[in-house]
């Protein structure tokens, strides 16, 4: 019998996922991962109190053991504070990749291990398949639930004792299970936010981690004429339009952010568009060393369309040459990519 430890985030996905994985008939342990000491409500953000407890409700309802695990201290080095450098280097992060990577398929792992369990499993929806000796990464048969984008840095032994039993389901055949179960969560909203920015001002909870201010630049245009002044790089995103405090004869966005200089520079619609991109720290999950190019498809945003691309492969970085111009390229964003429903591998954008 396969012992897994099942995170439970308190959320009704995780809740099925311990509920499936008891009926294969594994025996399981529920956790809670203490990620970030915020907001207590439980109404806008995880890691609250209020989700432990409706985790440990469905725990006992399953009677299986529950342990909360603090890795407080885990997740400020590993997820938060990367996130702050990151937009001091003027990139656009997502911590959701990262805390995937360090947190729930790293550190959670080690300690299931810990406890001797033989696997984790989380309720992100997607697919893991064996296919001669490698682990392969799936997107989950409810594509509008697909979760494969922030999971793609994921090893090959992370994907050999990692189970994902919702990457067969629907939202709304988990969210009927969970009624039929009597589990309180089942109608529970879905967490929209970054847990530890659950009021979406980033500029403040950067400030708070690293203790610093960023002061105000000057906005330019793509011909380097002063527009008027920002209030600190770590305000702004590639393509963000809204709220730069302008007024402007015609829409400028925001095309690039140059730390050198503390300067955003602001253009038309027409400059956000590039054929190319460069990636760092990538992680190959179809192949051990994949081919010096190859055709694919291509994701530089968790809810972008997939564009076809060919990929020219060099160790731990890529260059991406798109068919088509893609709008909005983002430093620290992902890119994935794909050969149909297979994840081939990511990386950082640089």
């Amino acid at each position: 019998m396969e012992k897994v430890l099942v995170a439970m985030s308190g959320g009704v996905d995780s809740s099925v996922t311990a509920y499936l994985l008891q009926q294969a008939g594994c025996e399981l342990v529920g956790a809670t991962m203490r990620l970030y000491a915020g907001d207590e409500s439980g109404d806008s953000t995880c890691c609250s109190l209020a989700d432990v407890e409706d985790a440990r409700s469905v725990a006992v309802r399953l009677g299986i053991p529950f342990y909360v695990f603090n890795f407080t201290d885990d997740f400020k080095a590993a997820v938060m504070d990367r996130f702050a450098a990151s937009y001091e280097r003027g990139e656009t992060p997502n911590p959701c990749i990262e805390c995937n990577r360090y947190m729930k398929f790293e550190r959670l792992l080690r300690r299931a291990r810990e406890i001797g369990c033989d696997a984790i499993a989380t309720g992100h929806y997607a697919r893991i398949e064996q296919e001669g000796d490698r682990w392969l990464l799936k997107k989950a048969a409810d594509l509008s639930k697909d979760q494969s984008y922030v999971l793609y840095s994921l090893t090959q032994d992370q994907l050999a004792h990692t189970r994902f039993p919702l990457g067969e389901f629907s939202k709304s055949e988990a969210r009927e299970i969970a009624e039929q179960q009597g589990f309180l969560n089942a109608r529970k909203k879905d967490s929209q936010d970054i847990c530890f920015v659950p009021d979406g001002d980033y500029a403040a909870v950067i400030r708070r981690l690293t203790g610093r201010e960023y002061p105000a630049g000057a906005f330019v245009d793509m011909a380097g004429n002063r527009l008027g002044t920002h209030k600190g790089l770590i305000h702004y995103t590639i393509g963000q339009r809204k709220g730069l405090g302008l007024s402007l004869p015609a829409p400028l966005y925001v095309c690039e952010k140059r730390v050198e200089d503390n300067t955003v520079v602001l253009g038309p619609n027409e400059s956000l568009f590039t054929t190319e991109l460069t990636a760092r720290d990538c992680n190959w999950i179809r192949w051990e060393t994949p081919p010096d190019s190859f055709r694919c498809c291509a994701r530089i945003r968790y809810q972008h369309a997939e564009q076809p691309a060919t990929v020219y492969a060099e160790g731990d970085t890529m260059r991406v040459v798109f068919d088509r111009p893609q709008r909005a390229v983002a430093k620290g964003q992902a890119v994935v990519l794909y050969d149909g429903d297979t994840v081939l591998g990511g990386g950082t954008i640089n």
